[in-house]
């Protein structure tokens, strides 16, 4: 299973290049999942059309939509062997150099956190559980991560500037 982790998009609308970045990396995801700041709800509703689009509101996104995001998410995503893969997903608040410690200790439990807010890339362990800060996307970053079916993550950055 591959997951497509973005966050911290800053853009009010999916202009060309997030379009093409769209197009050669989420649109063949099994799930897509950003975690906050996309700023617009002309972003959200292009990333909605996603068959699997998971989100969580940002420190950024005050726009408008006909129900509210969630500020925390806990989700679970079936691999093809069966097992199950709990995530859990937050911007992130508060003191950047801490912000993956107040994100994990919100989700106790869980097999793969996602979070944003500090626009830098994180894939480290905590306590059994993944971190994954995909860094930002308007800095040029996102992650892909590859679920195995016994649930081991591998994850790749991509720079999306070169």
């Amino acid at each position: 299973m591959r997951l497509a982790v973005l966050s911290d998009s800053h853009i009010s609308g999916p202009d060309a290049r997030f379009q093409a970045l769209y197009e050669r990396h989420l649109a063949q995801a099994d799930a897509v999942l950003h975690c906050g700041d996309m700023v617009g709800a002309d972003l959200y509703h292009y990333l909605a059309s996603h068959p699997k689009f998971l989100c969580v509101r940002g420190n950024c996104d005050h726009f408008l939509l006909n129900h509210d995001l969630p500020a925390t998410l806990s989700a679970t995503l079936e691999l093809p062997g069966g097992k199950v893969l709990r995530i859990g997903m937050a911007h992130g608040w508060g003191e950047r150099s801490t912000v993956w410690k107040r994100v994990a200790e919100t989700f106790p439990g869980h097999d793969l956190i996602c979070y944003g807010h500090t626009h830098r890339r994180d894939w480290s362990e905590h306590e059994g559980t993944r971190l994954l800060n995909p860094g930002s996307v308007m800095e040029g970053s996102l992650a892909l991560l590859d679920v195995a079916e016994d649930g081991a993550m591998t994850c790749r950055f991509v720079d999306l500037d070169s």
